[in-house]
């Protein structure tokens, strides 16, 4: 597929991007060239190549789900301004 400069300034007016004119020829050479790759690639046949391993896949090991700090909530909320039933009480903000 070939890409010429009206198809480079037309995309350049949508994104809203200033394109040199001296540069405007060389986006469409790359431009260009890239969708033949894209065209290349989809052409290869994978119908029997397995996909590759996932690193998603692997299982992770995970820790003990145990408590390892001891409790200080009493601590913390003997200093609070107000507390009711182990909650901070705050000033209502919405009204």
């Amino acid at each position: 597929m070939k890409i010429d400069n009206e198809v480079i300034l037309n995309i350049a007016e949508l994104a809203q991007l200033e394109v040199k004119d001296e540069m405007i020829s060389q986006y469409a050479d790359k431009m260009t060239a890239m969708l033949n790759l894209i065209e290349e690639m989809q052409s290869v046949n994978t119908d029997n190549i397995e996909p590759v391993s996932n690193p998603l896949d692997a299982v992770q090991t995970m820790r003990e789900d145990k408590v390892t700090e001891k409790d200080l909530r009493d601590e913390y909320q003997a200093i609070a301004p107000e507390v009711d039933s182990g909650l901070y009480l705050v000033p209502r903000v919405v009204e």
